[in-house]
């Protein structure tokens, strides 16, 4: 019995044996077996490999991928003019040579991400300084994104390079900093206030202009209009006193008598009218005196 579980033990450290020495290397992955604390060799291809037990030698993965680098920190940066702006921003980079990677940066990818975020934060420090908020936001970004990729490449690339590469660096927002977007804010409205009112006058200036135009043309339709009338009043009177004139020349005596009772209706037509006349000696009632007119 003993026997059989000393024989079972050591299949058991056999096999625990063979099993640390095996390892699969994945295809997003970079493979590095380490022997006694330093860099054996690199496994770039996928797959599966061996190694010697530990503490002999050990390995450790790194990503080979592409990795994105999203700007942390929100401290504003000065431009050429002295204005205080924030900038968000990415970077796309690998690592290119695992060995140079861990002599240089570090043993883990967030060790390299680190690194390169002061890096990438100083190189805009510096581009930024040499421009003005206007450039920053016409099409000289696409300058300033170069020039950040090509100084922080100089520096990945360096006297100690890091072992990896940069794809590409760019911005996603430029804002002026807290502390003064509210000032920015308010000369907006300002100006927004100041362009309305200027508009608001303009429009009442025209508006006004716009009723004495309509009231002159009234008046001056009102007037071409009673002209008309009164002229048209006038013919007709002209034709009804030719008429009337006409009528009357042949028959005076009944014009006579008919202009008497046109003059009585008028003087005494109404009601309460009350005339004060001598009638033998005021002519105004000869055609009630005389009797009816004859023809």
């Amino acid at each position: 019995m003993n026997k059989l579980g000393f024989i079972g033990a050591t299949l058991l450290l056999v096999l625990g044996i063979a099993i640390s020495m095996v390892f699969v290397v994945d295809q997003r992955q970079f493979g590095v077996v380490y022997q006694l604390g330093q860099i054996q060799r690199v496994i770039t291809e996928p797959g599966l490999n061996f190694k010697l037990p530990p503490p002999v030698q050990n390995v450790s993965y790194i990503d080979k991928r592409l990795l994105t680098l999203d700007s942390q920190d929100t401290e504003p940066m000065l431009t050429a003019e002295k204005q205080r702006v924030v900038i968000d921003w990415f970077v796309r980079w690998r690592v290119s040579d695992p060995q140079a990677y861990i002599r240089n940066v570090g043993l883990t990818e967030a060790a390299g991400a680190q690194q390169l975020n002061r890096v990438v934060r100083d190189a805009f420090q510096e581009e930024i300084n040499r421009r003005t908020v206007r450039e920053l936001l016409s099409t000289k970004r696409e300058t300033l994104m170069a020039d950040v990729k090509k100084a922080v490449l100089e520096t990945v690339k360096g006297a100690k390079p890091w072992g990896i590469d940069i794809n590409d660096v760019r911005i996603t927002r430029i804002d002026y900093a807290e502390s003064i977007t509210g000032d920015v804010y308010r000369r907006m409205e300002a100006e927004r206030e100041r362009v309305a009112k200027e508009l608001r006058a303009t429009g009442a200036a025209e508006g006004e202009q716009i009723r004495a135009e309509a009231d002159r043309e009234r008046e001056v339709i009102i007037a071409n209009a009673y002209r008309d009338a009164q002229k048209v009043k006038g013919e007709g009177d002209s034709e009804a006193n030719r008429i009337y004139a006409e009528a009357f020349g042949k028959d005076p005596q009944f014009a006579q008598f008919y202009r008497s009772l046109d003059a009585y209706r008028t003087s005494v037509g109404k009601k309460g009218d009350v005339m004060v006349i001598d009638p033998a000696t005021s002519d105004f009632f000869k055609a009630m005196q005389g009797g009816a007119p004859r023809r």
